[in-house]
């Protein structure tokens, strides 16, 4: 198996210093929240927390903003194109730990573009009624995917350019349809009960419901993986996953409030996982929803984009540090290519074979384990070379284990498979990565392929 060589910088050899601006950071960083979250999880959001789902986000951004701390102050001291895997690897050294959790976090980014890739092909089939839709959600999520291939293959320039333009039209676009919606929202919409949508809504299913709310921002992880290309990494970086999940808030909070006040909860659960569309019939008609259909057309198209980006470069520094296995399969091109198609092929096969809600749990599930797991290793293993402070990093490990915990019993309760599924991919991981580093383990405990 061929490995790049090591580099005692920590940075890749494909990497292009400078190559990035820090509003280019930004718009990869709300390609990937806004085109995960909103769109795709509304419905799910407000299944499990009621009518109480718009306030689930606001908690939820506060879980992340508790969470983007130790990533900020990480970025800072570790700037790199692996992000989460540099990151995992400064706190834990190299071995089967950084391995096995930054594996969770490459899957969950994996998953996240099959999610956005399935809800691309959910809206799309809202104005064009191809039958039969179990064919047609799949098939144009793999199409999506691989038009999102060919922009990430033509560089660092291209993928800024497509991510400003969409990042402006889905901003200016959920403004508007926030403004608008807002104009006809309907109180009695917000307290219209749980029960007549039946929904047995509980202070576990509320927390259940911020563990998927904390999915809809996680795409702010994606900016770390742009350290190595960057301008003024050390401090672009940090003020990128702000800047983000600021805009990603307020963006979250006002549609949110149109969809709960424009639609029973009754409604908003039908249309489960075009929740935003439907939410536009009542004051616009077909109109509201042709353009929230394109809305969310170009949201999607510009969150598969950034992830691509993110998960590709996270891959390629793991093979860069030895920490996983690397064939060219007589491939031309460089390593990052390479891992571009890894990525884009991997997530094809989920979008291809897994429903929204069942991606959506496992990707909870897999991002909140990594999230400890950064903060822990940052908490216990790098208080001398990062500057942080301990009651924040110990109050976010703590939300994220009651979030967790919560997800996982109404999960268990609800559709036991997703745990099963789940359970057996983190056994199959650990025991994979445990053997690649027993079998190809050096002294210095990285990998000789």
């Amino acid at each position: 198996m061929e490995q790049p060589q090591s580099n005692p910088a920590g940075r890749a050899p494909d990497d292009n210093p400078g190559s990035l601006t820090l509003t280019g950071a930004v718009a990869l960083g709300t390609g990937v929240m806004i085109g995960a979250g909103i769109f795709a999880l509304t419905g799910q959001t407000a299944r499990l927390a009621g009518d109480w789902f718009p306030v689930a986000f606001i908690v939820g951004a506060a879980v992340v903003a508790f969470s983007a701390y130790s990533y900020v102050k990480m970025s800072q001291s570790f700037p790199s194109s692996g992000g989460v895997a540099t990151f995992l690897r400064e706190a834990y050294g190299p071995g089967t730990a950084t391995g096995v959790f930054a594996i969770l976090m490459f899957v969950s980014m994996i998953i996240s573009q099959g999610l956005v890739a399935r809800t691309f092909g959910t809206y799309l089939l809202q104005i064009v009624p191809l039958e039969p839709v179990a064919f047609w959600v799949p098939a144009l999520a793999v199409g999506l995917l691989a038009a999102a291939f060919g922009v990430n293959v033509a560089g660092n320039k291209a993928v800024e350019a497509s991510q400003r333009v969409f990042a402006a039209i889905k901003i200016l676009g959920l403004g508007l349809f926030a403004i608008v919606g807002l104009w006809f929202v309907s109180p009695a919409n917000f307290t219209n009960g749980a029960d007549a949508a039946g929904v047995d809504a509980s202070v576990q299913g509320f927390a259940a419901a911020v563990a998927l709310a904390i999915l809809a921002y996680k795409g702010f992880t994606t900016i770390t993986n742009s350290g190595g290309d960057i301008v003024n990494p050390h401090r672009n970086t940090g003020r990128a996953i702000v800047i983000s999940l600021i805009i990603c808030t307020a963006v979250y909070l006002a549609v949110a409030i149109v969809v709960a006040g424009n639609l029973s909860l009754a409604q908003v659960i039908a249309a489960e996982d075009f929740s935003l569309a439907e939410a536009a019939r009542p004051a616009l008609g077909d109109v509201g929803v042709w353009f929230t259909v394109a809305l969310a057309i170009v949201a999607t198209t510009s969150g598969v984009m950034a992830s691509i980006f993110a998960a590709s470069r996270m891959l390629g520094m793991l093979s860069h540090m030895k920490q996983v296995p690397h064939r060219h399969f007589r491939m031309p091109g460089t390593v990052r290519m390479h891992t571009t198609v890894y990525t884009v092929a991997f997530a094809m096969i989920l979008a291809a074979t897994l429903d929204l809600s069942r991606i959506a749990a496992l990707g909870a599930i897999y991002y909140l384990i990594m999230d400890i797991a950064i903060h822990w290793g940052l908490l216990r293993r790098l208080r001398k070379r990062v500057t942080f402070n301990p009651a924040v990093v110990v109050t976010a490990i703590i939300m994220d284990v009651v979030v967790l915990a919560a997800f996982v019993s109404v999960t268990a309760a609800t559709d036991p498979l997703s745990i099963y599924v789940a359970a057996a991919g983190i056994v199959l991981l650990v025991v994979a990565e445990r053997l690649f580093m027993r079998s190809h383990t050096g002294d210095d405990q990285t990998m000789d392929m």
